[in-house]
């Protein structure tokens, strides 16, 4: 046990150097230890009318880990999270939390008396409270004094001590965002749920707060369920992802193996920038212009999109590989986007490389295609792209 929290404190420093835009004068303190508490859900469904909003969900938190729900608007995942909280009931199924049913046939425990805490997705703080008082809310079961203690503490650790006394309306988006989360912790929930607690930053303070909110879930070695809409958030968060869609769990697993092996095309399009080719399966291959692959058990004659990961597309001197052309080239920063026309395509494909090495608009080139950025899947309803 002593190794393993030596380890959570070597990582949780590095985490919090990444973060340097959130930095302040005031120094941080350190996130109280919790017990995590393991949560599980067994074929939960949710109704409103005739509208299924989850769909025999079943799902396993481990102690201590943090899980990423992903997924688009509208799939379930805040409603699996209310659920969770007990701000919503289940139609039908269980919610445990280690291993005791706290929603369910049988029992109902009400939000008060799970251990969990909620963070929203606009972080509601009172505006007539400060700031110190807004995270003591929650503290009802200590004195005033010991919970402004416990307050104070919290936020030290988000290194906003210095604004215990003010008001939320003084904060910036950011700021705000880390009151809310030492509301969330000062209580020492077993289980922390964040609905989407980063869409309302902006790009650079976003990236920021992802690594200091983690350095601080280590830290608390609370168990949490993060809801993203962001595929990169939820692999750079997530011990493990669960990607949803239309009320149902997809697939679940550690980031890369949902990068590597996703379950089927839509799986496959959350997690990467790819180039569709249509093709048919033939001889247990699927033959384009790019080159012949691997069908992975597809029935011959079957229509099929080869997937092309838009990293995984090489361009090559003239001469070689598949004749191409470069049609534009659009500059993102470190990164550039090469759109090319490939002979024997009908539609031209997208190719990122460093900046350096992109070619120039009307370059003639060649192009190959890295084997290990291409997957194979069924077209959606039978028809290819």
């Amino acid at each position: 046990m002593a190794a393993m929290l030596e380890f959570l404190k070597a990582r949780t420093r590095s985490l919090t150097e990444a973060a340097n835009g959130l930095r302040r004068k005031s120094p941080r303190g350190k996130a109280a230890v919790t017990f995590a508490l393991a949560l599980g859900f067994e074929h939960v469904w949710r109704r409103y009318g005739d509208t299924l909003a989850l769909d025999d969900v079943t799902l396993d938190v481990p102690p201590g880990k943090v899980l990423c729900l992903l997924g688009p608007s509208g799939c379930g995942k805040t409603t699996l999270l209310r659920i969770a909280a007990g701000v919503e009931r289940p139609s039908s199924g269980r919610v445990l939390i280690d291993g005791e049913e706290v929603a369910g046939p049988d029992r109902f425990v009400p939000p008060e008396k799970r251990g969990v805490g909620l963070m929203f997705q606009d972080f509601a703080l009172f505006p007539h409270l400060t700031i110190l008082d807004n995270v003591a809310f929650g503290l009802k079961f200590l004195t005033r004094r010991e919970a402004r203690t416990e307050a104070l503490a919290a936020l030290e650790r988000v290194g906003l001590g210095h604004y215990a006394g003010e008001y939320p309306h003084i904060l910036s988006g950011g700021e705000q965002q880390r009151v809310a989360l030492a509301r969330a912790i000062a209580p020492r929930p077993g289980i922390l749920l964040m609905d989407e607690p980063f869409s309302g930053l902006d790009t650079r303070l976003r990236e920021a707060m992802r690594e200091d909110t983690l350095a601080i879930l280590h830290e608390t070695c609370a168990t949490c369920i993060v809801v993203t809409h962001d595929a990169e958030e939820a692999m750079r968060m997530g011990d493990s992802v669960a990607l949803m869609r239309k009320g149902r769990i997809v697939q679940t697993g550690d980031a890369l193996d949902l990068y590597r092996a996703p379950k089927d095309l839509d799986a496959a399009r959350t997690f990467s920038d790819l180039n569709e080719v249509p093709a048919r399966i033939e001889s247990g291959r699927a033959a384009t212009p790019l080159g012949t692959f691997k069908a992975n058990g597809l029935a011959d004659g079957a229509e099929a999109v080869v997937c092309v990961r838009q990293g995984g597309v090489r361009l090559l001197k003239a001469g070689k590989g598949v004749p191409g052309r470069v049609l534009d080239t659009r500059f993102l920063g470190d990164v550039a986007l090469v759109e090319v026309a490939v002979q024997g395509l009908d539609a031209p494909i997208l190719a990122r490389m460093r900046e350096s090495d992109a070619p120039a608009q009307g370059t003639e080139i060649g192009v190959a295609v890295d084997p290990g950025a291409v997957l194979v899947f069924a077209a959606l309803n039978g028809v290819s792209p």
